[in-house]
């Protein structure tokens, strides 16, 4: 090729350089390398930039092609589903207005304004239309277009929410436009260049929506769908769905009995007798840790006044999630949606020297957040919860430590209840924050290097860190790999700014300490759920709400099995009574199907011999033990995973008395 001032340098990921002439489209450039690559082509990475194939490439440049394998294909594959979803919508109900269509986890939706509700019915027809659509492997066409001309587009097509999204980018002067044959829909892409792509998709559900999410606004109708990059995905992850439905925490909290929601309390809980021993079982569980781990537990109002929220900033930040009151004298308080200032407050109280740092105040704290009604989902996203937060106040010397500490604890705890695979998560400074950069340069630091010092891995989310300081978020795999974010650490040195927190330095000086927040379970009641959904109920002996459960076979023996589970309860074992006048049988398919670990028969031949006959949930037979035996047994299956507190002292030489 001969070189000129038109001929552009295109850099491939394996260092090779080829020239062309300017303008070229990454498409031309992948069929210059083969027409296999150009049919496999969705889109392109130029200069670290996802862009359309068809867009042009006007100088020098890094050029990497995006096929369907590729990773970064997959939120292509399904932003443009949702654009043929729109296609199929508008085909078989013409009058329906298009809204908005994003990509979520898995995913996508398309929010459409029609006169009825859709039905199952309406779904399939889409799906199938969307098939045929498909079919005809037609090609996506993007035009860049003058705003004017789009709107002029939109007002002709009777688009009026398309109309108010324009009006929303006023700095915005020409727009994407994505034409599927007859169909028209604005994006800033990338999309997939023709329909091949979109092979393997399943529309799943609809539900309603508001217009910009609020309440106040007209309802609209929401479609789902999910889409992936070949057939074998696509299955695993409707499997997933499958089991994901089996495990749904409402459904097995109405099986097991363990809670309720009503209306006339939208988004609270009515924890019923075992769901309240299953919630206090993780608070107990905590406690200890905590305790072990150096903490004091404290308590803060759950009521406190305005001032102090306007001084942490949450009222600025975070005033349209907070509940309200004015009382008659005309002062306004807040239900605490965080902890943090009742922390503070405790810190504040009384003068602190730098031999009592670090204190480490835990709280099992009730925090209320005003969530949309829509949003709510039953134990996953509530009004009212309880948080395992912690506080830890500490000097700058002691601030990495005190991070790398906390780090440790947090993926010990996890293993106790069966997660292993754990992705950490860094999230950095936000545009709306407190504090100069040189402090966020300090915060970030310590969280850095409390997970390099570990060789822990992590992810980075650029400027998803809390208003006062960046955060670690600890993220949950579960039996079937959903994932799930559980616990948080945030370094934080701007609260104790606002609030003036001080301490007595070694030199008599006063000096400003550092603010650990942190949380593991992060919500006590979602954490809940979580754990249902991945044990599918059958909750670790240990944990399980009722642990065992006496059966007597006639009610002859009622009074040997009543003697029984009043001894095991005496040993802290959680233990029920069935004496009904039912068969064997059936009492043992019943508390299996309740998830109770153990089941213990007793008959005639128990009540002679003073014993008891052992058997799982899962039907396992594990024999006959004379009762002490018995409580023994039960009382090592069902102890809580920490280890038991020393009983003895030893003084210098080790001499245990």
């Amino acid at each position: 090729m001969t070189m000129s001032e038109s001929t552009i340098a295109i850099t491939l990921p394996d260092g090779s350089v080829r020239h062309y002439p300017a303008p070229i489209s990454a498409l031309a450039v992948a069929q210059s390398i083969g027409a296999g690559l150009a049919k496999a082509t969705v889109a392109a990475r130029v200069n670290n930039t996802l862009v359309d194939a068809s867009d042009k490439i006007h100088s020098d440049a890094q050029l990497q092609l995006i096929t369907a394998k590729d990773a970064n294909a997959l939120p292509i594959i399904r932003h443009s589903c949702a654009h043929l979803l729109g296609h199929a919508v508008k085909q078989l109900f013409p009058s329906a207005k298009m809204v908005i269509g994003p990509v979520i986890d898995d995913g996508f939706y398309y929010d459409i304004a029609y006169e009825r509700p859709f039905t199952t019915t309406d779904l399939e027809a889409v799906e199938a239309r969307m098939q045929q659509l498909i079919a005809q492997d037609y090609d996506v066409r993007k035009v860049m277009t003058p705003r004017a001309q789009v709107q002029d587009i939109f007002s002709a097509r009777g688009e009026e929410y398309k109309l108010k999204l324009i009006e929303d980018m006023p700095e915005v002067n020409a727009m994407g436009l994505y034409y599927h044959q007859e169909y028209i829909d604005m994006c800033r892409g990338p999309h997939v260049p023709n329909t091949r792509f979109l092979n393997h998709f399943k529309l799943t559900k609809i539900s309603g929506a508001y217009w910009r999410g609020d309440a106040n606004n007209e309802q609209l109708q929401r479609i789902y769908g999910t889409a992936w990059a070949d057939k074998k995905q696509l299955q695993e992850h409707l499997t997933r769905l499958q089991e994901a439905e089996k495990r749904d925490h409402r459904k097995l909290c109405k099986e097991l009995d363990l809670l309720h929601f009503q209306e006339e309390a939208p988004g609270s809980i009515f924890w019923h007798a075992r769901g309240w021993t299953l919630f206090q079982q993780l608070i107990n569980y905590m406690r200890k840790r905590q305790q072990a781990a150096g903490y004091i537990e404290v308590n803060t109002p759950d009521v406190m006044d305005r001032s102090l929220w306007e001084i942490s900033g949450h009222w600025q930040n975070y005033r349209q999630n907070m509940f309200t009151t004015t009382t008659e004298d005309e002062r306004v308080f807040a239900l605490k949606p965080m902890n943090c200032p009742g922390g503070v407050s405790l810190f504040k109280h009384g003068l602190k020297s730098y031999r009592d740092l670090p204190i480490r105040m835990a709280e099992f704290g009730k925090v209320h957040r005003y969530e949309p009604s829509g949003s709510l989902h039953g134990l996953m996203r509530v009004r009212h919860f309880t948080q395992d937060d912690a506080h830890i106040f500490c000097t700058p010397e002691q601030m990495n430590q005190e991070c790398k500490t906390i780090v440790e604890l947090v993926l010990d705890i996890y293993k106790d209840f069966g997660f292993t695979d754990i992705a950490i998560k860094l999230s950095t400074r936000p545009a709306n924050r407190m504090g100069s950069d040189a402090v966020w340069d300090l915060l970030e630091g310590a969280l850095i290097t409390s997970l390099d010092s570990m060789n822990l891995p992590y992810e980075l989310n650029p400027g998803e860190g809390a208003f006062y300081g960046p955060k670690l978020e600890f993220v949950l795999r579960d039996a079937i790999r959903r994932d799930w974010q559980c616990g948080t650490l945030q370094v934080d040195m701007n609260l104790p700014e606002r609030f003036d927190l001080t301490y007595v330095a070694e030199d008599g000086s006063r000096q400003r300490p550092v603010m650990l927040h942190r949380a593991l379970f992060g919500s006590l009641e979602r954490f809940t759920g979580i754990l249902l959904e991945h044990y599918t109920g059958k909750l670790p002996a240990w944990l399980a709400p009722v642990q065992a459960v006496v059966l007597s076979i006639t009610e002859q023996h009622a009074d040997y099995a009543h003697k029984i589970q009043h001894y095991l309860i005496q040993q802290d074992i959680r233990t029920e009574l069935d004496s009904r006048n039912e068969k064997i049988g059936y009492k043992i398919r019943e508390h299996s199907l309740q998830r109770i670990p153990y089941l213990i028969v007793v008959g005639g031949d128990e009540m002679a011999n003073g014993t008891a006959a052992l058997r799982t949930q899962s039907g396992e037979d594990l024999g006959k033990f004379p009762v002490e035996q018995l409580a023994g047994y039960l009382k090592n299956a069902t102890r809580m995973p920490i280890a038991e507190p020393i009983t003895q002292w030893c003084d210098a030489q080790e001499n245990c008395v």
